[in-house]
């Protein structure tokens, strides 16, 4: 058996405003998923950057 290696994941802690509503929504959605808030709108995000279009 491999042995169990800890690993700090490479994250930094920022502050965004969001709107209640728009906050709201993503408790919501993440609850229903069952992921916390942060790995939520860290999935949103990711999703967002890869599939926007690039404007130089």
């Amino acid at each position: 058996m491999q042995k169990f290696i800890l690993k700090k994941p490479d994250k930094e802690v920022t502050t965004i405003r969001i709107p209640k509503d728009v906050l709201d929504i993503i408790d919501q959605k993440s609850t229903a998923c069952g992921i916390s808030r942060n790995e939520f709108i860290n999935q949103c995000i990711m999703y967002a950057l890869e599939n926007m279009e690039d404007r130089q």
